[in-house]
């Protein structure tokens, strides 16, 4: 609770399902630096994230990229790594459970760059209930990939995004 080294207020500790807590201030936080896809064909994927991000890969070696953006990396890694993780730790093209959202200037920009670059658009720009206008499509081993663009006042205000003039 507030005053007793929690970092939110006290009705929202309140609110917690049972056996959560809230991490004491006296904890450092962790910082969010980047999202793994581990992949049969790192190059493939690469170059699917360049076309559109429009970001050049930063490589490590052949089984290691990454595609950095201001506020987070996106780390492509063959699944020749995963034994370092452990036997079995991660499958490629097997998520159907994430989705990796980049924020965008114009969504329907964006759509109309990228047609005929994307295999599968499983929803083509579409304003959300909460405020986003969205274009969702697979990447070369299946995951969803959202472009959005926040189109109401509250959510671009979340997003520190001033109202157009």
């Amino acid at each position: 609770m507030q005053g007793s080294g929690c970092h939110v207020s006290s009705s929202c500790c309140q609110s917690l399902p049972s056996g959560l807590s809230v991490v004491p201030s006296s904890i450092p936080a962790m910082n969010f630096v980047s999202t793994r896809i581990i992949t049969a064909d790192v190059g493939r994927l690469v170059a699917f994230y360049e076309q559109v991000t429009g970001i050049a890969a930063v490589w490590g070696n052949e089984l290691f990229a990454e595609i950095p953006t201001p506020v987070g990396t996106l780390a492509i890694g063959s699944d020749k790594t995963v034994p370092l993780f452990g036997a079995g730790s991660a499958e490629p093209a097997a998520n159907r459970s994430a989705i990796i959202e980049f924020i965008v200037d114009d969504v329907d920009v964006e759509y109309q760059r990228l047609r005929g670059h994307v295999g599968e658009v499983v929803t083509e720009p579409t304003t959300m209930p909460w405020g986003n206008r969205a274009l969702l499509f697979r990447d070369p081993d299946g995951n969803l990939v959202n472009l959005f663009t926040p189109v109401t006042d509250a959510a671009r205000a979340k997003f520190g995004i001033s109202p157009p003039n």
